[in-house]
């Protein structure tokens, strides 16, 4: 979420797109890293003291057994894959220089496709900002209105009318 936050940013001209970009090639890769080499050493403790993790452990080591290259490249695209498959991969033995190449590649793909996702927001966003500054004057007249009609009703009710 605050990938696309920041890359709204960068679409309203508070920040530069390419430095968002960046931040979050090198956010996911190092955070990759980590769990990868973590998964290297104590994936097994890893998984066993996370109850939810274990079970998604079981599902991505079935997915990485078939296509290890694919899901290497594509882990962080599915939800609830993104911690546990670093793990996994780290525990199966797949080779950690196959491993930085393939995870930097899919890094890449990750933060310029949610760059560009949050930067295309921006117009989508501004439309319903710009919408709710049209409404606005109405929803606060509405606000008025209904409060002073709650007003009257309790003066009327409390005066014995």
């Amino acid at each position: 979420m605050s990938i696309l936050l920041a890359s709204f940013l960068a679409f309203r001209g508070y920040l530069q797109i390419e430095w968002v970009v960046a931040c979050v090639f090198v956010g996911t890769f190092a955070s990759d890293q980590l769990w990868y080499f973590l998964g290297r050493r104590h994936g097994r403790r890893i998984l066993a003291r996370r109850p939810s993790w274990r079970a998604l452990g079981d599902k991505a080591q079935a997915l990485l057994a078939l296509h290890p290259d694919l899901w290497v490249l594509c882990f962080r695209f599915f939800w609830g894959m993104r911690t546990v498959m670093p793990i996994v991969i780290g525990l199966s033995g797949y080779s950690w220089r196959r491993y930085l190449v393939l995870d930097g590649i899919g890094a890449i793909i990750w933060a310029v496709a949610l760059g560009a996702i949050g930067y295309n927001l921006g117009y989508a966003l501004t439309a319903v900002i710009e919408d709710f500054h049209l409404y606005q004057m109405y929803l606060l007249g509405a606000l008025v209105l209904l409060g002073l009609l709650v007003w009257l009703y309790r003066r009327r009710r409390d005066s014995g009318e």
